[in-house]
């Protein structure tokens, strides 16, 4: 009877060990995937939110992508992270932002896959996967020595980029470490775009890291990696065009980059606001139409020259009886080619005396301001610009004016409210009315007098 009670009491204690283990298990690690083609778009359609990704589950995800030939994977090893990282120091450190590289990485290449939660395990195994499935040599490459990446753009080669410890003793140190860790990933990635070779990167950690809890929920509340918020408008400076010795065009954006041939990334975002590596002299400031003339030498390999106009003209409307600032079109020249690769653009204006800002312009439908291509040569390019502002009249230093803004009044969202809201207000008022001409009988019978007689006139 002893024994009995022994084996069932431990088999109970095993039970209950599984699962308060899967109930309170917290040991994931985020998984932040960037491409160079679309091979990762539609994927994160199959997740779930706040479902941990399981090891087999994170294999059928990648099964597809790293398949394929002639493909460069490179892996990012950090020693710990959490989602709470990007929580506590998304901004903590003003203009140095921790994930600034990995931020800009993300939105500028043409697919991108966050995961906040993989079961650790998973991480752990993923450079064998990787490894067994390319069937390919592993290169290891330890903090930012990139003298072994010299890929071969003729087969597979696996990258794996231990990066260095983050010496979690205090706050500032953490961002440090963050900091140095996230410019190792930034030169990495340029190094590789730079050899012009199709390349998958992810950014993951061996094990979670533990993020002390902060109460100021007013700053750290908000996931700024996961999120297109507007950022802080002191990471760069305006560039802007002279017309002797005054400013006469601004032109301001956090992120600038095209994508030639749906493979090349051509980030000018640094080269244009950051080292000022750009020529604007060949812009034009006239009363009635302005060009802004941006041109780049050797912006990445490949590619000797590259020049992007933004013709813009000033017109007057009777119909608002005033000025208006409109952005016609916008041009890229590669290589002194004679043709051109033409956009039009979609409600890009405002007032003369008023600068344009929008938070998305591209070729792709979904942005706030659209750009069309027009001719064949377009077709091959795609280009994205964030927190887009630009100004060509009524300069009159290198801050720009009122902006106005692309996002419309009458949202889709606000128009649905309002229909639902006259949809109530119709019910009730119906209500209301059926409630006030409500009438009773006039007369009632009386079961002890006589039986009461209704006219059919009545």
């Amino acid at each position: 009877m002893a024994t009995c009670s022994l084996v069932s009491w431990v088999q109970v204690f095993c039970f209950s060990s599984l699962l308060f283990r899967g109930i309170f298990s917290v040991a994931h690690t985020p998984v932040l995937l960037w491409s160079t083609d679309r091979s990762l778009q539609g994927l994160a359609s199959t997740l779930h939110e706040g479902h941990i990704i399981s090891e087999h589950e994170l294999h059928m995800l990648l099964q597809h992508t790293v398949s394929q030939d002639s493909r460069n994977l490179v892996v990012f090893l950090q020693d710990k992270l959490s989602v709470d990282d990007f929580t506590r120091y998304a901004e903590s450190s003003g203009n140095e932002t921790p994930f600034l590289n990995v931020q800009g990485l993300l939105k500028a290449s043409p697919s991108s896959l966050v995961l906040p939660a993989v079961d650790y395990q998973a991480v752990s195994h993923l450079t064998e996967y990787l490894q067994k499935t390319l069937n390919v040599p592993l290169v290891n490459v330890d903090g930012p020595e990139t003298s072994h990446l010299m890929a071969n753009a003729s087969k597979p080669n696996l990258f794996v980029i231990r990066l260095q410890p983050t010496k979690r003793k205090d706050e500032p140190a953490t961002l440090k470490a963050l900091m140095e860790n996230d410019k190792i990933i930034g030169r990495i990635t340029k190094a590789l775009q730079e050899q012009g070779v199709q390349s998958l990167m992810i950014y993951t950690a061996r094990q979670p890291s533990k993020v002390p809890v902060q109460f100021d929920v007013a700053k750290h509340s908000r996931r700024q990696l996961m999120s297109t918020e507007v950022q802080d408008n002191s990471l760069y400076a305006p560039v802007y065009a002279h017309n002797g010795s005054q400013p006469c065009i601004l032109f301001y954006a956090t992120n600038f980059s095209l994508i030639a041939n749906n493979t090349k990334l051509i980030d000018l975002s640094n080269l244009t606001f950051g080292s000022h590596e750009v020529n604007t002299n060949s812009s034009e400031c006239l009363p009635t139409n302005s060009t802004l003339s941006l041109q780049y030498t050797n912006p990445v390999s490949g590619i000797k020259s590259l020049e992007i106009r933004f013709v813009m003209t000033n017109r007057f409307y009777g119909g608002s009886a005033r000025n208006w600032s409109t952005l016609d079109s916008v041009e890229i020249v590669q290589d002194n080619r004679a043709a051109a690769a033409i956009f039009s653009v979609s409600i890009i204006s405002s007032p003369v005396e008023y600068s344009f800002h929008c938070q998305l312009v591209g070729t792709r439908s979904q942005y706030g301001a659209r750009l069309i291509p027009m001719n064949d040569e377009a077709e091959s390019w795609e280009v994205v610009i964030s927190e887009f502002q630009i100004q060509a009249f009524s300069v009159q230093n290198t801050t720009f004016s009122y902006s106005s803004d692309c996002a419309s009044f009458f949202t889709p969202a606000i128009w649905m409210a309002l229909v639902t809201s006259l949809v109530l207000l119709l019910i009730l008022t119906y209500g209301i009315h059926m409630i006030v001409y409500l009438t009773t009988n006039s007369r009632f019978d009386d079961p002890k007098g006589e039986r009461l007689s209704v006219p059919e006139t009545e």
